[in-house]
């Protein structure tokens, strides 16, 4: 299976533990949510997904840090993530965030994705 990329977004769209970039990224037929944020100079991305409850994230779009820019945090139901590996800290959940395969070249965001075509 072939893989193409896609821009998510600017490079200095992402600042450290600042307001993340949303996408969505297909798996098999489905158009799943997917964020990207920067912590300590590198891009991570993960599934818009808390890992106790599928629900999103974010309590505004692009807001997934705590107050102080520390950790990731399910506005539903508090549970806390560490942006570098989304490994559950603490709150209502076991496990870890999905991540999302991103890279960061030539001042871009790039998302690789199986192309079906």
């Amino acid at each position: 299976m072939a893989q193409r990329e896609r821009v998510i977004c600017a490079s200095e769209d992402l600042v450290d533990s600042g307001d993340g970039v949303r996408f969505e990224l297909r798996i098999g037929a489905n158009l799943e949510p997917a964020f990207a944020i920067r912590c300590d100079g590198k891009v991570r991305a993960y599934l818009n997904r808390c890992a106790h409850l599928p629900m999103e994230l974010d309590w505004k779009p692009g807001k997934f840090f705590d107050a102080e820019g520390l950790v990731l945090i399910c506005s539903t139901h508090g549970a806390i993530y560490s942006p570098e590996t989304g490994v559950c800290l603490g709150g209502p959940c076991e496990g870890r965030l999905v991540p999302v395969p991103v890279e960061e070249r030539d001042g871009k965001i790039l998302l690789r994705e199986a192309n079906d075509a």
